[in-house]
């Protein structure tokens, strides 16, 4: 598997399915895939504007990963969500269809919507017989917050592989330990782009410690557009300050990087399984 320098947690994104809405939540105000779906409008079989974010099956990008002869981390629908609701069952079969038959790769689940990712899985269990979803597709949700904690919840319905993502981190997180104990692997991530709201180190720090208290792969892949800096720098009053007296500063994704006091954080969980996971 090659090294993924700039801290993505993937190596392809395959999108047969793009377009959502937002989930209610204060992880979607900033949503990329929304923001960069006018530039693709009318483009590469996105639909023309005003509709280019509906929610669309692409048909001609279904059979993509059968063609990719290399081993690769594949996002599933990075500008979209396969679960979501204006979606029936048979378009979101046919995304699973392939991913089940092209077993070199490993398939990056991400959702916010659980609860849809848990009727599919009574589906696949009831009528396909799948008691245990393949070890190479891996379910996750994101989770912005502590309130947003219960898609975890949903996510170990599901009888698999699981994965969260802590992105975009907006505040501290206690995970229940019975909880983590089922997550194969945890990633953290600032957000970035316009309207970028900052993450304080400490509830990065919180996570991480959380992972290493209960033996979970931990990855954190940036700060986003903000960069914290250390209690000892000098900064005037124009500067933003969090209520600890720690001071922020707008410097870019670039710049903010993606070090956690120093350190780069890559155990990206599924190394665990190789990208040759399989099918068992």
């Amino acid at each position: 598997m090659e090294k993924r320098i700039d801290g993505r947690w993937w190596e392809k994104s395959w999108n047969p399915i793009t377009g959502c809405t937002h989930a209610g939540t204060p992880g979607c105000d900033n949503c990329y895939a929304r923001r960069m779906a006018p530039r693709l409008a009318g483009r590469f079989g996105y639909p023309e504007k005003p509709h280019q974010f509906d929610v669309t099956l692409h048909p001609d990008k279904l059979e993509e990963p059968l063609h990719w002869r290399k081993p690769r981390v594949v996002f599933v629908c990075s500008m979209g969500d396969l679960f979501h609701e204006r979606l029936c069952l048979i378009q979101q079969l046919l995304v699973w269809d392939v991913m089940v038959e092209a077993t070199q790769h490993v398939y990056l689940l991400l959702t916010k919507r659980p609860a849809e990712a848990v009727r599919l899985a009574g589906y696949l269990a009831s009528r396909r017989g799948y008691e245990q979803w393949p070890a190479h597709i891996w379910p996750g949700v994101s989770v912005e917050n502590q309130d947003a904690m219960w898609r975890v919840e949903e996510l170990v319905k599901i009888p698999g592989k699981h994965w969260v993502n802590f992105g975009p981190l907006l505040g501290p997180v206690t995970i229940p330990p019975d909880l983590l104990a089922r997550l194969a692997g945890v990633a953290v991530e600032g957000e970035s782009g316009p309207g970028a709201r900052p993450m304080h180190p400490d509830w990065a720090r919180g996570i991480r410690d959380q992972c290493a208290e209960a033996g979970i792969p931990f990855s954190f892949k940036q700060w986003g557009e903000w960069w914290t800096g250390e209690r000892k720098q000098i900064f005037d009053e124009s500067h933003p300050m969090w209520g600890d007296g720690l001071p922020l500063l707008r410097v870019g994704k670039a710049k903010a990087g993606r070090e956690l006091d120093g350190q780069l954080h890559d155990a990206w969980p599924w190394d665990v399984i190789g990208v040759e996971g399989g099918s068992g």
